[in-house]
């Protein structure tokens, strides 16, 4: 390979691997979530279909 397709292949690979390390600590860095609220169930709702079933 040429040297200008060295620079190439490690500045895109650089690139790549920036973008994914940054993601990874901004995604890591984030403050962790309340457990409880996330357990809710769906409201109860009345359909009805159950009181005249043949």
């Amino acid at each position: 390979m040429t040297r200008g397709a060295w620079v190439v292949m490690i500045v895109s690979v650089g690139a790549v691997l920036s973008l994914a390390t940054f993601c990874l600590y901004r995604v890591l860095k984030l403050p962790p979530i309340e457990v409880e609220e996330h357990l809710k169930g769906p409201p109860d709702i009345d359909t009805r279909d159950t009181e005249d079933a043949d």
